[in-house]
C-alpha cells in the first residue's frame, strides 16, 4: 500500500499544542507517513528552544529550520520560511500539508502548498483573531483546500468567504480534547518541574498588538503596576515574538527580583494546561483566556483589543489597560465562580474525527483549483430545497 505523505508545519508553542494529538493520531495509522517541519519561535533559545520539547515527545522525521533571529521583521520571516519550507517540500513531495491558525509561518506553508500544487489543510480557520493575526488567518483560508474547524460558527464564516461547504469539516478543538482527557500531569509534578512554590497563583500573558505599538509600553506598564499592587503571586509567560515583543520583555524583566513573580520564556503545553486548571485566574490578552480558561471554569481578565469579539462568554472581564481598572477587576475576579463550558467546540472526539476524514477517499479528491462559491447561490439552493420539500409534503 502506498502511504500518503503528510507534512505538519509548526512555528510556535501554541500551534504545536493544537497539532500534537493530531500528529500522534497520524503516527499511529498505517495509512500515512508523516514529517514535522519545525521553525519560528521553536528554534529561538530566547523563547525556550521549544523544538526540544517536540523531540522529547519522541516523534520521528523532524526537521528544524531557523527562519529568524529575535530582531527579524515579520515580512522577512515570511520570505525566509517560504524559501526553507519550499525546499523541504520539494525534497519530500508530500500529498498534504497541514497548518494551524494565523501565524506568519502558517501563511508561508499555505503559499508554498498552493504554488506547488499540493493540498493544504488548515486547522481552526474561520475564527476571529484580532490584530494582524485575523488578516493572516483569513488569507490562509483562501489559500487552503481543506478546512478543519472547531464549530459551526467558524464553518459559517468560511462559507461567507466563498469556501465550498464540502471542504469544511467540523471536528471540535484538539486542545480542548486534551484538556478533557486524563493524560495531563499533576499540579504537584508541574510545580516541582518549574520550581513554582506558590500555593495560590494567577497566570499572566500579554502579547503585543501590532497596530498599537505607540501605546504598547504604557499598556504593559499599567498591567505590571496593577499586578504588583494586587500583592498576589503570578506565573508570567513570555509573549509571542510579534513586532513589539521586545518592549514587553523589557518591562517583564524588571520583575525578575520580585518574589511574587515567576517568569518563564515558555511552558510545555500540557504542563501549561495543568497550571491553568489550578490557577486563580488568567490575566492579559492571550487566547488561552478566551478558549482554554472557560473549559476549566477559570476566570479571565482580558485586557485591550486583541481578543475583541472572539467569544460570547459574558463572564470574561474585558477592560482597557488602565491600572485602576485592572486592580478593580482583580478584586472582583476573586469572587467569581464559573461553570466550565466552551464556545469553541467540546465533547467531540477530535483526533478520531480528523483521522477518519483523512482516511476517506473523498478528501484526496478535493480539487486543487479553487473557485469562489457565492453565498447567494447557497441561500437560493436552500430555499429551493425547502420549497421542494413543502410541495412534496402537500
Amino acid at each position: 500500500m502506498n502511504k500518503k505523505k503528510i507534512i505538519f508545519l509548526t512555528g510556535t508553542r501554541a500551534d504545536y499544542g493544537k497539532l500534537r494529538s493530531l500528529i500522534q493520531t497520524v503516527e499511529g495509522s498505517a495509512s500515512f507517513s508523516y514529517y514535522i517541519f519545525i521553525t519560528g519561535m521553536h528554534a529561538l533559545s530566547k523563547y525556550g528552544g521549544t523544538f526540544e520539547e517536540i523531540q522529547k515527545d519522541g516523534f520521528k522525521n523532524i526537521f528544524v529550520y531557523m527562519n529568524q533571529t529575535h530582531t527579524t521583521d515579520q515580512d522577512v520571516i515570511l520570505s525566509n520560511t517560504i524559501t526553507g519550507f519550499g525546499n523541504f517540500v520539494k525534497e519530500i513531495s508530500p500529498d498534504l500539508i497541514i497548518i494551524h491558525g494565523d501565524r506568519v509561518e502558517t501563511l508561508a506553508g499555505a503559499i508554498v502548498g498552493c504554488l506547488n500544487n499540493i493540498l493544504v489543510a488548515h486547522i481552526e480557520g474561520g475564527e476571529v483573531s484580532g490584530t494582524i493575526d485575523e488578516s493572516i488567518r483569513h488569507a490562509v483560508t483562501k489559500l487552503s483546500h481543506i478546512h478543519f474547524v472547531s464549530n459551526e460558527e467558524a464553518k459559517n464564516r468560511l462559507l461567507q468567504m466563498g469556501e465550498t461547504e464540502s471542504s469544511i469539516h467540523v471536528i471540535g478543538s484538539a486542545d480542548i480534547e486534551i484538556m478533557q482527557g486524563k493524560s495531563l500531569p499533576s499540579i504537584k509534578k508541574v510545580k516541582n518541574h518549574y520550581g513554582i512554590n506558590y500555593k495560590n497563583y494567577s497566570i499572566m500573558i500579554f502579547h503585543p498588538v501590532t497596530t498599537e505599538l505607540d501605546s504598547l509600553r504604557k499598556q504593559i506598564q499599567e498591567l505590571i503596576k496593577a499586578a504588583i499592587e494586587s500583592k498576589r503571586s503570578y506565573v508570567v509567560i513570555y509573549p509571542n515574538n510579534d513586532t513589539g515583543s521586545e518592549i514587553i520583555l523589557e518591562e517583564i524583566k524588571k520583575l525578575q527580583n520580585n518574589d511574587k513573580f515567576k517568569i518563564f520564556p515558555s511552558i510545555r503545553f500540557q504542563y501549561f494546561l495543568t497550571l491553568l486548571k489550578h490557577s486563580s485566574f488568567i490575566i492579559g490578552n492571550s487566547s488561552a483566556g478566551i478558549r482554554e480558561a472557560e473549559v476549566y471554569g477559570v476566570p479571565t481578565i482580558n485586557i485591550g483589543s486583541r481578543q475583541n469579539n472572539r467569544t460570547r462568554n459574558k463572564n470574561i472581564i474585558n477592560i482597557n489597560s488602565d491600572k485602576d481598572k485592572i486592580l478593580k477587576a482583580i478584586s472582583l475576579v476573586k469572587t467569581v465562580k464559573l461553570k466550565p463550558q466552551s464556545y469553541f467546540g467540546s465533547k467531540m472526539d477530535t483526533s478520531k474525527s480528523f483521522l477518519k476524514i483523512l482516511k476517506s477517499d473523498k478528501i484526496w479528491q478535493v480539487s486543487k483549483q479553487k473557485q469562489f462559491v457565492d453565498i447567494s447561490n447557497i441561500i437560493n439552493s436552500n430555499k429551493f430545497k425547502k420549497n421542494k420539500k413543502l410541495r412534496s409534503d402537500l
